[in-house]
């Protein structure tokens, strides 16, 4: 199927880089416990959910790195981004990977506990 880049091209030839979701609201507020508690679960049970181990272990290394080094990790990989905040994204077999948003940033209403 050809190389693919882990970036979006925009009408203009130009690239659009990885970004975190804009703000968006949790259906009930959660604690940063119960945040990470979802996140772990996202990550152990995401390969059940079809495609490579491989490429779920590089999507879960660039939604924990900042930005630049996520790009450099999903090029390695040979993963494309459909949408800019990495909850789309395809393999080089065209396989889909969608990731939650919980799981790529915090939502507006996470309950800061003191």
């Amino acid at each position: 199927m050809g190389c693919f880049v882990s970036s979006l091209s925009k009408h203009d030839g130009t690239m659009k880089p990885i970004r975190k979701p804009k703000p968006w609201e949790f259906p009930r507020p959660v604690t940063w416990s119960q945040l990470v508690q979802m996140r772990d679960e996202f990550w152990d049970t995401a390969p059940h959910h079809g495609g490579k181990k491989e490429i779920w272990d590089a999507l879960h290394a660039a939604a924990e790195s900042d930005t630049e080094l996520a790009q450099t990790i999903l090029d390695s990989a040979g993963v494309t981004i459909h949408k800019p905040d990495m909850t789309v994204c395809y393999d080089e077999t065209g396989t889909k990977y969608e990731i939650p948003r919980y799981v790529l940033s915090e939502p507006t209403n996470l309950i800061r506990l003191s």
